[in-house]
């Protein structure tokens, strides 16, 4: 079982960065793969991005490719997303999740979600 609670959102201009984290909390953190999604108002939950348990290999959807990047601290049971060059469609709740593979990245355990705002 992993608990997952996100921080960091908040709001923003248009083209200002914001860091996410995500602390992970039960004794199989490290042995799972992160990450992170949204959703924005009306629309469906997507995936954002990804990292292996050994914090080698990435994924990310082509929509944050370049400007976010994913990482995580397995000694601290974090995981963070840095956002940079945010754009107003990045306006969501975004959300991290433990569970299994990078670049088809299956979720098993979510955390509660913290908002992003992005003003143009």
């Amino acid at each position: 079982q992993v608990q997952l609670v996100e921080s960091g959102g908040g709001f923003v201009q248009a083209g200002g960065s914001l860091r996410l984290s995500c602390a992970a909390s039960g004794r199989t953190f490290p042995g799972y793969a992160m990450g992170w999604f949204r959703q924005a108002p009306g629309k469906e939950r997507e995936f954002v991005a990804a990292i292996t348990w050994s914090g080698i290999s990435t994924f990310y959807a082509d929509s944050v490719k370049g400007r976010f990047t994913i990482s995580r601290d397995n000694a601290k049971n974090t995981m963070n997303l840095q956002m940079n060059t945010l754009k107003p469609e990045d306006t969501a709740v975004y959300y991290c999740a433990a569970g299994a593979g990078v670049s088809d990245f299956l979720p098993r355990y979510w955390g509660q979600g913290t908002q992003v705002t992005v003003s143009s």
